[in-house]
């Protein structure tokens, strides 16, 4: 059974429990969410990782892809910037390779991997073959081998379809398809005419992912990919389809997420969030950024945190990362770790908002070490420890009980100062009215 079949059988699983212990949740309250599609447990029958879930009351999650390309592959590379993504605190590892030897980088990467792990599968299939290759066999083979090996959730971009580009490439967008696998299947059906196979064969599709438990993220092939772009008609066409496919891949037992916009203006982030919400059964929402501006190459860690944080905070249950490198190349393991710590900043945010109570007992954690001028404390509650003592001890007042910014003018010292000669004062005053009442 998948997890979405034993939730709607009332059993409770071993994943289950994992993530309600993780989440402060009671077991029965998960299961009633993968029962629900608010929450999916990414995780193959053939992969072994704590359990970890995604959707509706729970922490937001984060995402860092990685992965080769056909002008850089190194495999011990891939496997470092695994062990960063890890190591910085991302719940989830995609790996987007490109280029030759995909199943051994897959494999290596999976048999190392202590979260759940992604592929997109069209970049294996185009990257087997031509263009005009991208039929329905060798989706179905790609599909099968990548669940048989053990990877907990693929990218499909179902909704790309005959109707859908039409309806994009009528509303004279900016930037066009910026999304690899929907330029791909766009560019595939207007060659040929013919229908998106993942679309017409989605039942097939579904078939697989059910016998191993991998979780589909519907893909926004028809994403935008400039903020002029966003919210256009192509964009909520295939949103809509995606809506029907939910429903759909539910019925048939397989656990479905939903993959939003890149480029949003922060004033329409929210209603995309809430469009999702609506169309699509309330399924968790995986969102790439997202970015709120254009012109920051080299910064669009921080465009997408910026987006990330409002997305969270209106429901977003899902961030990919976006790293300094985003738009330029490929990232290196400086480039992961920033992205996954501006990303996990971004989701911490949201999820004081939404009312995360692991996430308030943190933040307040830390402002109760500041206050109490606790500097291990304060490392050991920060996202990058490491960094957050370099910059104290590299410092003039490394071996102060206060920073080098304010020094014998520190506000916490002042104040502490004040509120001990306070209290001190009042306990004395008791005593003096105790001895004069004796």
């Amino acid at each position: 059974m998948t997890q979405l079949e034993a939730a709607r059988k009332g059993l409770i699983t071993r994943q289950m429990t994992e993530v309600a212990e993780d989440e402060g949740l009671r077991p029965e309250e998960i299961r009633a969410l993968v029962a629900s599609g608010e929450v999916v447990i990414p995780r193959n029958h053939h992969h072994e990782f704590r359990a970890i879930g995604i959707g509706k009351r729970l922490r937001t999650k984060v995402n860092a892809n990685i992965g080769a390309s056909n002008f850089h592959q190194l495999i011990e590379e891939e496997i470092e910037k695994l062990y960063t993504s890890v190591r910085f605190g991302a719940d989830s590892v995609m790996d987007l390779s490109t280029g030759t030897d995909l199943d051994k980088i897959r494999v290596e990467v999976l048999s190392r991997s202590p979260v759940m792990l992604g592929t997109v599968p069209i970049y294996q299939v185009a990257s087997e073959g031509s263009i005009m290759e991208l039929g329905a066999p060798k989706f179905m083979d790609v599909i099968e081998r990548q669940a048989r090996q053990g990877v907990d959730y693929m990218t499909l971009h179902c909704g790309v379809t005959r109707e859908t580009v039409k309806k994009l490439r009528g509303h004279g967008r900016i930037e066009g398809i910026v999304s690899r696998g929907g330029a791909l299947l766009a560019a595939w059906i207007e060659r040929t005419g013919e229908e998106n196979p993942l679309y017409e064969h989605f039942d097939e599709v579904c078939a697989i992912l059910r016998e191993h438990d991998v979780t589909i993220s519907l893909g926004d092939g028809l994403r935008p990919g400039a903020t002029g772009d966003a919210t256009d008609r192509g964009q909520l066409a295939e949103l809509l389809v995606l809506g029907e496919l939910t429903e759909r891949a539910r019925a048939l037992g397989v656990q479905v997420m939903i993959e939003g916009p890149g480029h949003v203006p922060l004033d329409q982030i929210e209603a995309n969030v809430k469009l999702e919400k609506r169309v699509c059964g309330g399924a968790p929402f995986y969102v790439l950024g997202p970015l709120t501006c254009d012109v920051a190459p080299g910064y669009d860690h921080i465009t997408g945190a910026i987006g990330g944080a409002i997305a969270a905070a209106a429901g977003t249950d899902f961030l990919c990362y976006v790293t300094p490198a985003e738009h330029l190349r490929l990232p290196d393991i400086e480039d992961v770790r920033e992205g996954v710590i501006a990303t996990r900043i971004a989701a911490h945010s949201g999820d004081l908002v939404k009312g995360v109570r692991a996430a308030k007992v943190w933040n307040d954690q830390m402002s109760r070490y500041r206050k109490a001028l606790n500097w291990e404390g304060m490392y050991a509650m920060a996202m990058d420890p490491d960094k957050a003592r370099r910059y104290k001890e590299e410092s003039e007042a490394a071996g102060s009980n206060v920073c080098s910014m304010c020094g014998s003018l520190c506000s916490i010292n002042i104040d502490n100062a004040a509120i001990k000669f306070t209290r001190k004062r009042a306990l004395e005053q008791v005593e003096t009215h105790a001895a004069a009442g004796r």
